[in-house]
């Protein structure tokens, strides 16, 4: 989701992020919405930011520079678009002295103001905060920032949930439960595949606007993240057979033994376990989807969720405990502690024994889920 930063000057925007999809998308939107109607090639002066090397990027700077400096034609408004900037990072280009030179120059001419009628737009997709330049835009301008969700840190998947929800909804699309939080893991969160994939189902459908978990899995890819994804519904259902089908799948992309252990399998254990433990001692009923479950999680005294998993800003990750919640019936609280102490003995085996750490991995499988 993005960060909105807005400022006293309305002349001049900004749209940040590693977001490259999003970025773009937002950026080419706001340079439309700007251009005043009718002004035509003479309403938006665009110059490409992307720059091979350090030669290229001070000509770029000092082409806005220019631009911003030179008066509309026949006293009308226009915009100078600054696109697709890539010299703002970290990296021997962005720290050469001559972009330097040149960023500071447009700096100066940021704060001094610019001729009447005239609006700056830049867009990029890396960006060094330290620099000063950057702080000079969020002093000045009015800036939005779309970075990429971090699919590897917990927590994502309600940001992306959130996101998936209000463009399905700009298409008319109903997602049952299941098949949104399929759709939100298979598509992790990056923007251009969700909108890629939301259009597939949108041309797919037709006049029936009900997406359900099979044509999300008929229709959207299934990736490492996804496959790893569908091996955890698929040791919370208790379904062997497919999970021993989705182990294989794995191991065939090249995920390593331990990998599958420690990524797939133990974490859908211990989310089954922490949540049956809640439910149990705090008898919490069955949710019928996963935010069911967060917002009892949210009304329960602090020493009882001291122990739960935590996000980055120190909120706790409950989507994955909610998502765990909805199949723990199918469990008891003596199976669930003795799988994790069979995903410890198995982690042990692939570390520190010559057997076959496949015939560990399908060994643990059948173990957890071949009784009843």
């Amino acid at each position: 989701m993005p960060k909105t930063k807005t400022k006293a000057s309305a002349k001049i925007y900004a749209v940040l992020g590693s977001d490259e999809a999003e970025v773009k998308r937002v950026a080419a939107e706001l340079a439309t919405n700007l251009t005043p109607p009718g002004a035509g090639d003479f309403g938006l002066e665009t110059i490409d930011g992307v720059a091979d090397n350090v030669d290229q990027a001070e000509a770029r700077i000092r082409s806005a520079i220019e631009a911003l400096q030179t008066l509309p034609f026949f006293g009308s408004t226009k915009v100078v678009w600054l696109k697709n900037v890539n010299f703002l990072s970290d990296d021997q280009k962005a720290r050469s002295t001559a972009v330097q030179s040149a960023l500071e120059e447009l700096s100066e001419l940021i704060n001094s103001g610019f001729g009447p009628g005239i609006s700056f737009l830049m867009s990029a997709t890396d960006v060094d905060k330290r620099r000063s330049f950057y702080k000079t835009l969020v002093k000045r301008a009015e800036v939005q920032i779309f970075d990429r969700l971090d699919s590897s840190r917990g927590g994502w998947e309600e940001e992306a949930l959130e996101i998936v929800q209000q463009r399905a909804k700009k298409r008319k699309l109903q997602f049952d439960d299941d098949a949104l939080d399929l759709f939100v893991l298979l598509t992790g969160g990056d923007t251009r595949q969700i909108d890629n994939e939301l259009e597939k189902i949108d041309t797919f459908l037709g006049k029936d606007r009900v997406v359900n978990g099979e044509l999300v899995r008929e229709l959207v890819p299934l990736s490492r993240a996804g496959v790893i994804f569908e091996l955890g519904n698929a040791l919370a259902a208790r379904d062997l057979q497919l999970s021993l089908k989705l182990v294989r799948r794995l191991l065939d992309q090249g995920e390593s033994v331990i990998g599958i252990l420690l990524v797939a399998i133990v974490p859908t254990i211990r989310n089954l376990l922490l949540a049956k433990d809640l439910m149990e001692r705090y008898r919490l009923p069955r949710p019928h989807s996963p935010f069911q479950f967060i917002s009892a999680v949210n009304r329960l005294p602090a020493e009882a969720t001291d122990h739960l998993p935590r996000k980055k800003d120190g909120s706790i990750n409950t989507y994955a405990l909610g998502i765990a919640a909805q199949q723990t019936g199918r469990f008891t609280t003596t199976q669930l502690v003795e799988a994790m102490r069979a995903c410890l003995a198995a982690n042990v085996q692939v570390v520190t024994t010559q057997l076959d750490h496949e015939l560990i991995l399908t060994e643990v499988v059948v173990k957890l889920l071949g009784e009843s």
